[in-house]
């Protein structure tokens, strides 16, 4: 079943994700309802036609919200599974509940790799010190610890090196499922954003080279600069992911290149990506686009990349202070630069408020161009 405008789409989370798909979705004349545990004037709240501000255990507010819409997506993945089961069982959620349940959670979403043949770095389930120690044991040192629930951006992580206490280590995780995985030594970390829709087909954008500050997307480079055969292999991990899942909507694949040539997947993003923002200023069709369609049931549009682009996210370290903005001007008086700020009221240290990207002949040109406009805004201290 397919929903055309004027149809009423349902978004879980109220984040800037939201607000980009919310933007992408009454652009082409549909409402836009959003459900958050977010405050009113949320970022996707700012744009949308209805804001419901609740838990999401609020049966009652949970019921307006699903009254008032035709068919669901979700902004961002740690959405509790009662909610996810409440949604499926009265309209259309895109991408479903199993999706977005199983990949919310590293435990859940490693094992699913691993019953699929997916390559990913070889790793252990464990709930205790003991099981910390055998995993050690077997996965040698270095090796990562990681929570299985509610980790990004580095968070709920811990790296095990030759000197690591182990009963020291695993403290801040006591009393939870942890993920242990074998140190991936990678040269490159990238990403592929993709589309699937109901009837199975898709569309990718390519490869993302992407480039971390402490644990942070800070620099996404498109197209990314990987010889073709690593291409290949990250296209066919992406299609593998999309397909065990049975994927309907945008998803972001998260993937280490080794020094040997293996491409091995990371982490799956049930969503719209960071990575994937260039898209909106560099490609036919951007990943808000092929989101929107997917949930509606349409065909996918174009995904190909009509210039090289760098992306660059803005945290909240440049602003002044909480409520004063840096000086926008280096980037909006560059031609090739578009800006994108997020509607966040407070701009906390390390919280992505926003992002700009920078277009170029090569992606070396707008490499450089970006990191120069990226100079221009020193962060605060502290």
């Amino acid at each position: 079943m397919s929903f055309l405008p004027p149809s009423s789409i349902g978004i879980l989370g109220g984040g800037q994700l939201g607000r980009m798909f919310a933007l992408e979705a009454r652009r082409s004349g549909y409402r836009v309802v959003i459900f958050t545990d977010e405050p009113a004037g949320c970022p996707a709240g700012q744009v949308a036609d209805v804001e419901i501000n609740a838990g999401y255990d609020d049966a009652e507010a949970l019921q307006q919200f699903l009254e008032e819409v035709d068919v669901v997506t979700a902004e961002f993945e740690n959405i509790p599974d009662s909610c996810l089961q409440a949604v499926e069982a009265v309209k259309p959620l895109r991408p479903s509940r199993h999706a977005i349940y199983t990949t919310q959670h590293r435990e859940r979403e490693k094992l699913f790799l691993r019953d699929r043949g997916i390559a990913c770095a070889e790793f252990r389930i464990i709930e205790n010190v003991a099981g910390l120690e055998a995993a050690v044991a077997a996965l040698g040192r270095p090796c990562v610890i990681k929570t299985a629930a509610f980790g990004y951006d580095g968070k709920g992580q811990a790296k095990v090196g030759e000197d690591t206490d182990l009963s020291e280590a695993w403290k801040a995780f006591e009393g939870h499922h942890a993920v242990v995985e074998q140190w991936v030594p990678f040269i490159a970390e990238m990403s592929v954003v993709g589309a699937r829709a109901v009837d199975g087909s898709t569309a990718v954008h390519g490869c993302v080279e992407n480039i971390h500050e402490h644990h942070i997307l800070d620099v996404s480079i498109s197209p990314a600069r990987v010889p073709p055969a690593i291409e290949t292999q990250a296209f066919a991990l992406w299609q593998a992911v999309a397909d065990g899942l049975g994927y309907i909507g945008t998803m972001a694949v998260e993937m280490f290149v080794t020094a040997n040539g293996r491409v091995l997947v990371n982490e799956i993003a049930p969503r719209p990506h960071n990575s994937g923002h260039y898209t909106i200023d560099a490609c036919r069709t951007s990943q808000f686009g092929q989101q929107l369609r997917a949930v509606c049931g349409l065909p996918l549009g174009d995904a190909s990349q009509h210039t090289p682009a760098v992306m660059v996210n803005l945290l909240g370290d440049v602003w002044r202070a909480e409520l004063t903005h840096p000086d926008w001007s280096p980037v909006l008086s560059h031609p090739d630069a578009k800006l994108h700020l997020y509607g966040k009221q407070v701009a906390k240290w390390r919280r992505k408020m926003g992002h700009f990207t920078v277009l170029g002949e090569t992606v070396e040109q707008a490499l450089s161009e970006a990191r120069r406009l990226q100079a221009t805004l020193p962060p605060r201290e502290g």
